[in-house]
């Protein structure tokens, strides 16, 4: 299912299908379901949930269901009783691997600083709205 590579696809655009594309893309759980994927292989549902902290299932399933429809994502269905549900990256995901682990990477060595600019804002923040008394 390739298609011809197209040049006009502007994320800026509003309307644009590539601009949906990255909204996937960046999102929050999406990063972090691809990125256990990438790093784990194939998951098992509740192995997922126990992975990302915080996550609620409805969450999870709702970010799921989105990957697959966009082809990040296979779910495979094993007829057994209970059913047993599994998720992997599919080929098209895996292009986003290395682009994961770069973005996982700068996450971890820059949060100090991070946390630090959020002080300092906050602190003038609070300078400003105290007039400069404090």
């Amino acid at each position: 299912m390739t298609q011809e590579q197209r040049t006009d696809w502007d994320p800026y655009t509003g309307g644009c299908p590539s601009r949906e594309v990255l909204d996937r893309i960046g999102d929050k759980w999406t990063v972090l379901v691809l990125a256990e994927l990438a790093e784990s292989g194939t998951k098992r549902y509740t192995a997922l949930r126990r992975k990302l902290d915080g996550v609620s299932e409805k969450m999870l399933t709702q970010t799921l269901r989105a990957l697959e429809r966009d082809g990040l994502v296979r779910r495979t269905v094993h007829p057994e009783i209970p059913p047993r549900v599994e998720y992997e990256i599919t080929e098209l995901g895996s292009t986003l691997r290395e682009i994961l682990t770069v973005l996982k990477g700068w996450s971890i060595d820059h949060t100090a600083e991070i946390l630090a600019a959020r002080v300092a804002y906050d602190q003038r923040g609070t300078a400003a709205a105290d007039g400069g008394r404090s």
